[in-house]
């Protein structure tokens, strides 16, 4: 009993000393916090310019003001919208909200990962105006203590009038009269019930919702939003149904070059390279003008209509040349060129003959192409023919899918997706049969990635973007180095894979990308259409384009080798026009030394054998099975090993 007392006793004195001490933090704080009107006037947002690699502007971006607007003129919508859907308890918490971070903690351990927040208006104020965005306990510390100082400091209508002229709405828009006037074409004393619930929703994802990005998932939002009013009490039923988010009208936005898909890529980048977020920022980039006008142009003519087009060109040392997301920015700024995963069809085909070519197998070796069936399962070839004995090179350039089901069943499937994992695919790779036929969904810029990798010999180096970050009064805060190359497979792998590239723009699939220079790529269509893919490089220039549309249905008459390879010549002969053909390296050296991938290229954890991605963390998705054998020194690969091996392929019933 006297332990249990003297445990009671030294917590309730831990207790009473951490109290004191948030009370000292607090009162130090409020002691130093500006006056109501300085907090007015101090500025908001961050100028920054994104220049090209010849230093012109690619884009200025800046913060936009509307009018201050006092808390008596602030439309009652708004501020009920704000609290209900960002801090429902704002009126009877002192800054903090015990409640919140109660329920997010377990919503969060529930999901197993940070899924919902519990800032505050207070805290989010706080941050807005003296903290930076920065994922760190300290800095959380810091919010909270500011934010109870703040509360001392100011009345509730006061700290909710700092809020809505402060915080930030998208495109630009700092307060909610920038946004009104942004968004709908008015000040923010005439938002209707609707208009206000759009703008109240922005807070949470500023860059995903607001208008002039998607107008259909602000609307989505808004009505979310709607709906937890009602919930709050905030309106009534009968209010809410008669807000009508489908009818709001927004201000015409002005046209944006499709250079902007870059530019966001690039500022997305910057978060994580430097802390400045005061100090006017110069970004210097490896985009090329030029080049970026005739990709753009080249998506614009090439892809079919009511489908979207996205191209990224990545030079030997990784430097990204020119980047399309979509056709037309100003309708929406979802970049497909880095952000959208779509199935790559026959393009993932790469992976399955790397895997084959590693393990043994030649361009010039002979395969069957037959009938096949693994399970239930039974790939047929476009062209519902079957060519009996060919090349491996001709099953390559013919995009046969019955051989490249056979080579990865030789290989073994779990040899396939690691290969993929080594050249830097991250997302969830399939490891069923159909994988072999580019079931599994991936991005546009790590493809690219892979093939430029086998175009610079098998080594890797990483695409980037930024090459200088520098302030308005020159303090160098990032100056990129050259990144060592990490060797994915050997360079006779390259080599080998470059020879089965050629030919599929020779002779096979991939005939509409030629540029009457040497080029090596691979087509790859999905399933009825859905996607159309064309990567490839010369020497200097890797390329990869995809097509399709946002909802996934079909598009009548698309494939890779039409429209996505004729956008990839429109670009390359425009990118790489002007300068001397090079050759492309298919020659495999016999006396060469066999060089070992780097054990990173592996992506997988050697302790557990878990398929991990560049940060090192597990990557879902994939289950590891045991990969039965392959025969060796074999120029045909044997009918009954592959009878076999088909059948331990068989995914479990």
């Amino acid at each position: 009993m006297r332990l249990i007392g003297a445990l009671f006793r030294f917590s309730l004195l831990a207790v009473l000393v951490a109290a004191l001490a948030l009370a000292v933090a607090v009162a130090i704080a409020w002691s130093q916090l500006p006056g109501f009107d300085e907090m007015m006037r101090s500025p908001n947002g961050q100028s920054v310019e994104v220049r090209a690699a010849d230093n012109s502007v690619l884009v200025s971006i800046g913060p936009s003001y509307g009018e201050w607007v006092p808390y008596a003129r602030i439309p009652r919508t708004m501020t009920a919208a704000m609290i209900a859907v960002e801090d429902r308890r704002f009126w009877y918490h002192p800054g903090v909200d015990p409640i919140g971070i109660a329920r997010a903690a377990v919503v969060n351990a529930r999901a197993g990962r940070n899924v919902q927040g519990a800032s505050t208006i207070t805290q989010q104020l706080a941050r807005n105006v003296f903290l930076t965005s920065n994922k760190t306990f300290a800095r959380k510390g810091r919010e909270m203590i500011l934010a109870l100082a703040l509360e001392r400091r100011f009345t509730k209508e006061a700290l909710l009038e700092l809020y809505l002229n402060r915080v930030y709405f998208g495109g630009g828009a700092y307060g909610i009269d920038a946004a009104a006037r942004k968004f709908f074409g008015h000040s923010a004393a005439r938002l209707s019930v609707e208009e206000a619930a759009i703008i109240a929703g922005l807070v949470k994802a500023p860059s995903r919702y607001a208008p002039s990005a998607d107008a259909e998932a602000a609307r989505r939002r808004a009505a979310t939003v709607i709906a937890t009013m009602v919930e709050s009490g905030a309106v009534t039923p009968g209010e809410a149904a008669n807000a009508d988010v489908a009818t709001v009208r927004f201000a015409p936005q002005e046209q944006a070059s499709g250079v902007r898909y870059f530019t966001d890529w690039v500022l997305s980048e910057v978060e994580t390279l430097t802390d400045e977020s005061i100090e006017p920022l110069q970004v210097l980039t490896t985009l090329d003008p030029v080049g970026q006008r005739a990709a753009e142009a080249a998506i614009a003519a090439e892809t079919p209509r009511g489908a979207q087009g996205a191209l990224v060109a990545i030079a030997r040392d990784g430097a990204v040349k020119a980047m399309v997301g979509g056709r037309d920015y100003v309708k929406t700024s979802y970049n497909r060129a880095v952000a959208a995963r779509r199935q790559p069809g026959s393009a993932f085909k790469f992976f399955v003959y790397a895997a084959a070519i590693e393990s043994g197998v030649t361009p010039d070796d002979i395969v069957e192409d037959r009938p096949i069936t693994i399970g239930k399962w039974s790939p047929r070839n476009n062209n519902g023919r079957y060519a009996g004995p060919v090349s491996v090179r001709d099953a390559f350039a013919q995009s046969i899918n019955t051989v490249a089901v056979e080579l990865a069943a030789r290989v073994g499937f779990d040899t396939v997706a690691e290969m993929a994992r080594r050249f830097g695919i991250t997302t969830p790779i399939d490891r069923q049969p159909a994988m072999a036929l580019g079931t599994s969904d991936v991005t546009l810029l790590e493809m690219a990635n892979a093939y430029a990798t086998v175009a610079n010999g098998g080594s890797e180096t990483p695409p980037y973007a930024i090459t200088r970050i520098v302030t308005g009064t020159g303090k160098i805060l990032f100056d990129r180095e050259p990144a060592a190359a990490r060797v994915v497979v050997a360079p006779f792998v390259a080599q080998r894979m470059t020879d089965l590239m050629k030919a599929a723009v020779e002779t096979g699939t991939g005939r509409a990308a030629q540029i009457g220079r040497p080029l090596a790529g691979k087509t790859g269509t999905t399933s009825s259409n859905k996607d159309g893919w064309f990567l490839g490089f010369t020497a200097e220039l890797t390329t990869g384009v995809w097509m399709g549309r946002d909802d996934a249905r079909a598009v009548s008459g698309l494939a890779g080798g039409r429209a996505p390879a004729r956008a990839f010549a429109a670009y390359m002969a425009r990118a790489v026009g002007g300068t001397p053909p090079e050759p492309l390296n298919t020659e495999v050296d016999p006396g060469a030394d066999y060089v070992e991938p780097d054990n990173a290229a592996y992506g997988l954890d050697t302790g557990t054998g878990e398929a991990i991605g560049p940060d090192g963390q597990p990557i879902p998705g994939d289950v590891q099975q045991p990969l039965p054998e392959p025969p060796t020194d074999e120029a045909r690969i044997d009918g009954a090993w592959l009878d076999r091996t088909l059948e331990e392929a068989q995914p479990p019933r």
